[in-house]
């Protein structure tokens, strides 16, 4: 994807999370509608409405290039090896989350109970791994995408997952900033593929509301956990009903046997 196509794509995801239409940005531009969707479509925009267009959205224009590197990420998982140092180490992987959502050296100097000594040799150690890379300054580059993936079965989630999915789900829910839903109903294994569908754009635009989110301070955000699940089941008790109602039948029909 050439340089120019991925500014437009960061741009447009941008305005996207944004809720900000063609048709808002028309007059902006002194152009149609139809002409903004042209420009976006041809990913034809001059330096001037790249400018004006960034300006709409509240971003300028060193976020968006960075927002468009991200879209290139590198890998999307880590190797064995790499996980297994980060399950071994809480710590370590904390300090990797951080660096995942964007968080400077200053920032988690600032809010964390690491001593400046102590952080430098845990980016170190990041480094060695060839998780992130560390730069003067200690500034850091990733080396891995911000949508990072833990094996399914590898050495973080069976470390951690009982204990991760355990405080989820234990958590106080009546918090004005949490949603709970929860559904049960019968479907088609086509539906059940359009579901698989739609939850993983989910997880993709709950990434990239994240990413957009990126240039605001700490501060300025929450972390928040999303599950997006499903599978087949059945509740217990609906379970246990069956079994007995269809042991009753076969007895019934036992009884009722001429003999």
């Amino acid at each position: 994807m050439r340089q120019t196509e991925r500014l437009t794509a960061a741009l447009k995801q941008c305005l996207k999370s944004k809720g900000i239409t063609y048709a808002e940005l028309a007059p902006e531009l002194g152009l149609s509608e139809a002409s903004v969707k042209r420009i976006f479509s041809r990913g034809d925009l001059s330096l001037e409405r790249l400018e004006t267009v960034c300006r709409k959205a509240g971003i300028d224009f060193y976020d968006l290039a960075r927002l468009a590197r991200g879209r290139d990420a590198a890998s999307e998982t880590l190797t064995a090896e790499q996980e297994q140092a980060l399950a071994r180490d809480p710590r370590l992987l904390t300090l990797l989350h951080l660096l995942l959502n964007d968080w400077t050296f200053q920032e988690v100097l600032a809010e964390y109970a690491l001593s400046e000594a102590e952080l430098v040799r845990m980016l170190v150690r990041l480094d060695r791994l060839r998780v992130i890379e560390l730069a003067p300054g200690n500034r850091v580059r990733l080396l891995c995408s911000k949508n990072l993936a833990w094996r399914p079965g590898g050495a973080v989630w069976a470390t951690h997952e009982r204990r991760v999915l355990d405080e989820f789900f234990g958590a106080d829910f009546a918090d004005a900033r949490a949603h709970r839903r929860f559904e049960v109903r019968e479907l088609s294994p086509a539906s059940l593929a359009v579901l698989h569908r739609k939850l993983d754009k989910l997880a993709t635009e709950f990434n990239e509301l994240a990413e957009m989110d990126s240039v605001l301070r700490p501060s300025e955000r929450v972390s928040v956990g999303l599950v997006a699940a499903c599978r087949p089941w059945t509740f217990s008790i609906a379970h246990a009903l069956r079994r007995r109602t269809a042991s009753r039948s076969a007895r019934g029909g036992a009884r009722g046997s001429p003999a």
